[in-house]
């Protein structure tokens, strides 16, 4: 258990990180150090068992034990429940224990070589070396997993505006075939992250198209929404500038105090 893990910032960046709770992050972060660097054999009962690098043989009450105060077994179960749906680790349980596989370790984990050093009295600081016992693996590898696809939690903002966005179109045709939720939520990811729209644009815009009598029938997924997104939101401000007659011929601008200009909030 000596030594060190690395933890490759761009974790920040995947789901199975900014989705979760703090205790789910915990828990991951703990299991990445639980889990045996090396290959490991043991006898019990007169039978040879056997651990790969990347696993782990150990219990709900022993992860708590090691995530320490404030993670419960059910934030537990919970959480090997959902790294193992974003394809993390594989959870193999036994009225005993449990095997524990973090899927890619050999990817991120897997080790080249081992510096070692001493520490003397005399040297330089610049020439002083720890023993260390490091996890090295070659840069090719963040390639592999970032083809990888991701896997959208059911309570993901991404996927509940995916449901959002079906039950208005269920609204206008409640035969319509059920998506792949996952793709839709990508594409709304996409709009959030990439073209930097916002939650309440997004929602409001997929309410308005459904209500419109001409786009309900041509915008009917998240990437038709992202690709005419801009042309939406032109004719949604065109729309709230028709003007409506009022008594005495005098004319006011329809829905006049909404904002609509350019660079502000149009929804």
């Amino acid at each position: 258990m000596k030594g060190w893990i690395k933890l490759y910032r761009e974790l920040l960046d995947k789901p199975i990180w900014h989705e979760s709770t703090p205790e789910q992050k915990t828990i991951l972060i703990t299991l990445l150090m639980m889990v045996n660097h090396k290959g490991k054999e043991w006898e019990w009962k007169g039978e040879i068992y056997k651990c790969e690098p990347g696993q782990i043989v150990t219990s709900l009450p022993k992860i708590v034990e090691k995530c320490g105060k404030g993670v419960t077994i059910q934030n537990v179960r919970t959480a090997l429940k959902r790294f193992e749906s974003f394809g993390f680790l594989t959870d193999e349980s036994t009225n005993r224990n449990r095997l524990i596989t973090i899927v890619k370790w050999g990817v991120y984990q897997g080790e080249d070589e081992e510096e070692t050093g001493e520490l003397t009295g005399n040297q330089q600081a610049t020439n002083r070396q720890l023993t260390a016992n490091k996890n090295v693996r070659s840069k090719e590898c963040n390639k592999k997993n970032n083809s990888r696809k991701q896997v959208y939690d059911k309570t993901s903002i991404h996927f509940q505006l995916a449901k959002f966005f079906y039950q208005k179109i269920l609204e206008n045709n409640p035969e319509h075939k059920e998506p792949n939720f996952q793709r839709w939520a990508d594409d709304i990811r996409k709009m959030m992250e990439i073209d930097k729209r916002t939650e309440d644009q997004i929602k409001y815009l997929m309410t308005w198209v459904q209500e419109d009598s001409f786009e309900m029938a041509n915008v009917l997924s998240p990437s038709k929404l992202r690709k005419r997104f801009d042309q939406l939101v032109i004719k949604v401000k065109a729309q709230k500038k028709k003007v409506v007659p009022i008594k005495q011929g005098r004319y006011i601008p329809k829905d006049s105090d909404y904002d609509m200009t350019a660079g502000e909030d149009w929804r």
